[in-house]
C-alpha cells in the first residue's frame, strides 16, 4: 500500500513548462513504448514520465533500461535464459 502512495508523490512539485515537465530542475521527457508496463512510470497531466531517468529513450538505445521493472535481466528476446558458453562447457566437463 505504501508503494501506491510513493507513486502518487513521485512527481510532487513538478510543473509543466514550455520546454516540458520540469522536476527538481531537470526537464523530463515522456516515456517511450518500451517503458509500457514499468511500475516506475507516473502519469502527469495525461502523459507518462519516469521520475528515475529524464530521457528514457536514451536508456533503451543500447540495451534494456536498468530501471525497468517489467523486464527480467538475463533473458533474451525468445524468453530463453542467456548462458555464458565458457561456463556451460566447464559445467559439462565436470558432469553437472
Amino acid at each position: 500500500m505504501a508503494k501506491k502512495n510513493a507513486r502518487v508523490h513521485a512527481l510532487e512539485g513538478a510543473e509543466m513548462t514550455a520546454e516540458g515537465l520540469s522536476y527538481k530542475g531537470v526537464i523530463l521527457e515522456t516515456v517511450v513504448e518500451q517503458c509500457d508496463g514499468c511500475e516506475r512510470a507516473v502519469d502527469f497531466e495525461g502523459k507518462n514520465y519516469c521520475p528515475s531517468y529524464a530521457q528514457p529513450a536514451k536508456k533503451w538505445a543500447h540495451s534494456v533500461c536498468n530501471f525497468a521493472t517489467h523486464v527480467r535481466a538475463g533473458v533474451d528476446k525468445e524468453g530463453k535464459v542467456k548462458v555464458n558458453p565458457l561456463k556451460a562447457s566447464k559445467r559439462a566437463a565436470r558432469g553437472r
